[in-house]
């Protein structure tokens, strides 16, 4: 670890590769809304940043996908919702942004203390 990467930047560099994750899923949903027999994925957001925490430093993210099951399942056996994805499209860009922020208050902090120190 250098000087820059403090364990609270890990964290949210970990929950925004999650949160990027978490969006090519949903987007990849959506874009598949007319394939016969797609089956909406998904991953378990929460208890994936509770995995992520407990993951080594230099790991790759590798969220367990899984299939969402309780869906209306159409005649051509597709069963991804518009209403689900674009709540979860929206909870998503909402979870970034708070992650950016956390980054941003975060190297804030570090300016301040480089500013102090001169």
């Amino acid at each position: 670890m250098n000087w820059i990467e403090t364990p609270t930047m890990q964290r949210v560099e970990r929950y925004l590769d999650l949160v990027t994750f978490r969006h090519e899923l949903v987007s990849s949903n959506l874009a598949n809304v007319d394939t016969p027999g797609y089956h909406t994925q998904d991953v378990d957001f929460d208890a994936e940043v509770r995995r992520a925490e407990q993951r080594l430093e230099g790991v790759p993210v590798s969220p367990h996908v899984q299939e969402v099951k309780g869906l209306i399942e159409r005649p051509d056996g597709n069963n991804v919702s518009l209403e689900r994805e674009t709540m979860a499209l929206a909870q998503v860009q909402l979870q970034y942004h708070a992650g950016v922020e956390l980054l941003r208050n975060e190297l804030h902090m570090v300016q301040s203390a480089i500013n102090e120190g001169k």
